[in-house]
């Protein structure tokens, strides 16, 4: 079997889940009493502790979820190229304990992303949403998950953290109203709908550990990428 390198589309790399080891069978959802480290608020802690959840494996790492409501489908590990491929992945599907959901729906990523993108989505995207615009964000807009492809698609660049379902890229939101929300649109300017967009990016900041928006760079003029990990690099 080959074994993959993994490296962030960071300046910085940061931690990632280790290839080789088989992935446990899990139930589809675990669903428990204790809402845990999804419903917590974010503190000084938030990013060590989905670490820790993560590290536990993949059937525990499926069980913070599950607790919470979040469902998400474990997936066998594979070996697409010799930097491509999924270990401790699964399927993220609905997340019964919110209103809002993911377009595409059911996005293939590590365990660990979905705990930090369902840590951002319930203490950050929605509350933000409602204390900004007065209602619920309804639909969560992203550009994807898992790709094969190198960073911001240069040729010659390292493998992206997509290469191994290690991140997601935020494109914007959907209000109830019906009204999107979305980086490529409304970063700039002094509008409650950049004041939104830099607070939850701020917030992610905290939660994950490689945070790109159009700040960095101009590939990601038009999404957030969101990359879990111990080493932050917030941009």
């Amino acid at each position: 079997m080959a074994v993959l390198t993994l490296v962030s589309c960071a300046p910085r790399g940061s931690d990632r889940p280790r290839r080789g080891e088989p992935t446990p069978s899990v139930p589809t959802s675990v669903i428990a009493s204790d809402t845990g480290l999804i419903d917590a608020p974010i503190d000084g802690q938030t990013r060590a502790r989905i670490a820790r959840a993560a590290g536990a494996g993949v059937a525990a790492c499926a069980a913070s979820l599950g607790s919470a409501r979040v469902t998400f489908d474990p997936v066998p590990d594979r070996v697409d190229t010799a930097t491509c491929g999924l270990s401790q992945a699964g399927v993220l599907a609905v997340d019964l304990g919110t209103v809002a959901r993911l377009a595409p729906a059911a996005p293939t990523m590590t365990c660990e992303t979905a705990l930090a993108f369902s840590v951002w989505r319930r203490q950050s995207v929605e509350p933000a949403a409602r204390e900004i615009f007065g209602q619920d964000v309804v639909q969560i807009d992203h550009f994807g998950t898992y790709a094969c492809r190198s960073v911001s698609n240069r040729p010659g660049a390292r493998p992206s953290a997509h290469s191994l379902a290690a991140a997601i890229d935020f494109g914007g939101v959907r209000l109830r109203d019906g009204r999107r929300i979305t980086v490529a649109a409304d970063w700039r300017g002094d509008t409650d709908e950049a004041r939104f967009l830099r607070r939850i990016r701020d917030d992610a900041c905290r939660i994950f550990g490689t945070v790109l928006s159009p700040d960095y760079d101009a590939p990601h003029q038009d999404h957030l990428h969101l990359e879990p990990g111990a080493r932050p690099f917030c941009r």
